[in-house]
């Protein structure tokens, strides 16, 4: 791959993981304290529940990132999925965590360490794998919360993307005109 190339595509990749968070900032900044441990049903997951082990994965994945097992022993992944009560302060608290770590990385990357190899639970991965292995776990579980939450808040939840009916308003606004395609 070209290296100018390798650059834009490690650019947008970062730019996607902080798309993500900015998503989740956004979703958990709207909630209330009874609204991190509601589930839609018992065999479902809670807010909570989602940010605990995404920092938990996170925290695993991307504590030296390209240096040591992206599984770490210290993990307790099914502990990640307990979760009987909990804040939205402290729930805020685990997903700055997760992300510190993950963003902390990320951004130390180079276009030279696409080359490597990681390894994820003993499993060769290269670096551009791993980093799209991450992005889409982590932005599954984001759509979760942002589905949660939504739910949760009902009628005050604030929309994080264009609104119904917005379109038009939108493209206007950005001097998009759909005919065109300009």
């Amino acid at each position: 791959m070209e290296h100018a190339l390798m650059t834009t595509w490690l650019d947008e990749t970062k730019a996607s993981f902080r798309s993500q968070k900015a998503l989740g900032d956004g979703a958990l900044g709207q909630l209330e304290d009874a609204d991190v441990t509601l589930r839609p049903d018992p065999a479902s997951n809670s807010i909570a529940v989602i940010v605990k082990h995404v920092r938990g994965n996170m925290l695993s994945r991307w504590t030296d990132f390209l240096r040591s097992d992206g599984e770490k022993p210290e993990r307790d992944r099914d502990g990640e999925f307990e979760v009987e009560a909990a804040t939205v302060a402290e729930v805020v608290r685990w997903w700055e965590q997760g992300w510190a770590v993950a963003l902390g990385e990320l951004e130390a990357l180079t276009t030279e360490d696409l080359s490597r190899e990681v390894r994820i639970r003993g499993e060769p991965h290269s670096v551009p794998r791993a980093l799209l292995r991450q992005l889409t776990h982590t932005a599954q579980h984001v759509g979760q919360i942002v589905l949660l939450a939504k739910h949760a808040r009902g009628e005050r939840w604030r929309t994080l993307s264009i609104p119904r009916g917005g379109t038009a308003g939108f493209n206007r606004e950005k001097g998009f005109d759909p005919g065109t395609g300009r």
